[in-house]
């Protein structure tokens, strides 16, 4: 795994680490034993790619049931939303929604992946599964530079996904977005810091895809996720909402 040095847009004191982990005692993307890339794991990158979507003038956000989208802040202009294929599955599919006065507009659309396992309401660490809910979008980063993120942004070697890993998930981490379950809001993506406690898991992110499930993150293609960097903006208070299907429509 790099340990290189920070450039770019980078904050002071970020602890070297991949996907928000230790180097040494932890692992990527709200798991242990290998994160999202363990060997084994396999998968090629899929054909994940963005496509045009828009819908205008909608009333709510689609196939979300009062109890999740009661949890959407009343200030919130951007909506990710994250509708997995089932809840033992790690197929998913990716929609952005923007607010345009009272009525919501869907505004691109990409397949994607999440924990292997599936979901789930209770998360912890290793569980495979990713948690179910509504979480802000606050802070960006990854191996590459800043492609032009309205996210604080923190490029640095340190997000490199280790070599031991499959080729395949080399690249997972070139561009994230981290998601604010379990997190220190204002910090690195790969600020370690659990605040409800290791057992809860953590470091759940948004990132690039490798074609399978993830240890308990959101993946989609390169082109959704720079997509995403350059339009998602803090003063439009984005938030991302996921889970499977039945789960948010309920």
């Amino acid at each position: 795994m790099q340990t290189g040095g920070t450039s770019g847009s980078v904050r002071k004191g970020v602890a070297a680490a991949a996907c928000g982990v230790l180097l040494l005692s932890l692992s990527a993307c709200g798991g242990s034993g290998g994160g999202s890339g363990s060997k084994g794991d396999g998968g090629s990158a899929g054909k994940a790619g963005g496509a045009e979507a828009r819908t205008v003038d909608l009333k709510r956000i689609p196939d979300v049931g009062d109890r999740l989208y009661k949890q959407i802040p009343a200030n919130s202009r951007q909506v990710v939303a994250v509708y997995g294929e089932g809840k033992d599955s790690a197929d998913s599919t990716v929609v952005l929604y923007t607010k345009h006065g009272a009525t919501w507009d869907r505004t691109r659309t990409w397949k994607g992946h999440n924990g292997k396992k599936g979901w789930t309401t209770d998360h912890h660490e290793g569980d495979k599964r990713s948690p179910v809910g509504v979480f802000t979008l606050s802070d960006a980063g990854g191996v590459l530079a800043d492609p032009g993120a309205r996210l604080p942004y923190t490029r640095s070697a340190s997000f490199q996904a280790p070599h031991y890993w499959a080729k395949s998930h080399w690249h997972d981490f070139d561009y994230v977005i981290a998601i604010d379950y379990n997190r220190v809001k204002g910090t690195s993506p790969n600020d370690p810091t659990r605040p409800e406690g290791q057992s809860k898991g953590g470091s759940i992110w948004l990132h690039m895809d490798h074609g399978s499930g993830t240890s308990a993150c959101v993946s989609l293609s390169e082109s959704g996720m720079n997509y995403l960097l350059r339009t998602l903006d803090p003063d439009r208070h984005p938030v991302v909402v996921m889970g499977d299907k039945a789960e948010l429509k309920a």
